[in-house]
């Protein structure tokens, strides 16, 4: 599996990277938090995908013919993975840092979670957005329709899992047993 297919499950890290590679002591995610991430972020890393890719995507391909309605369980499920995507997103907030990360971390704790939420879709939605290359439309393409067969709360799962599995520190994930050295 590309980093592409899962930095949805990822992009909410990216708004926090720094202060977390900073900070002595990390805070672990749950993982179902994490799952709630990835379920919550799908839509918003389509919306990119669809943006940066335009029309890169086959016009008889995946995308064109069921992309829209698959993503459309997603989204009927954000609201219900917001707190979980919220708290994945605090997690890393309230480790504090030093300049503008410490000023994102104060402004993130005094806005109610509703009026912070167009904010992160934006935010997020950029930044992936950004880091689509043309020549991975194609990959982006495939990987979603790969997908496609599992319930939207699996792959949040899955990609959890496998973050978990792989032991990745940045969301190192609460629980997850550190591979031997």
């Amino acid at each position: 599996m590309t980093r592409r297919l899962i930095a949805p499950a990822l992009a909410f890290t990216a708004l926090a990277s720094a202060t977390a590679a900073q900070a002595q002591t990390q805070a672990c995610v749950q993982p179902a938090d994490l799952a709630d991430a990835v379920v919550y972020a799908m839509p918003v890393a389509y919306d990119a995908a669809r943006t940066a890719c335009g029309d890169r995507f086959a016009a008889g391909g995946f995308i064109a013919r069921e992309g829209d309605a698959y993503i459309a369980t997603f989204r009927a499920g954000q609201d219900k993975a917001w707190p979980g995507a919220f708290s994945f997103l605090k997690t890393f907030m309230d480790q504090g840092g030093a300049g503008k990360d410490a000023d994102m971390a104060a402004m993130i704790s005094a806005l109610p979670e509703d009026a912070l939420r167009p904010f992160v879709d934006a935010l997020v939605g950029q930044m992936i957005a950004d880091e689509i290359k043309p020549d991975s439309c194609g990959k982006i393409e495939r990987g979603i329709e790969l997908l496609s067969p599992l319930p939207g709360e699996n792959i949040g799962g899955l990609v959890a899992f496998i973050v978990e599995l792989t032991d990745m520190k940045n969301p190192p994930v609460c629980g997850a047993t550190p591979k031997a050295k």
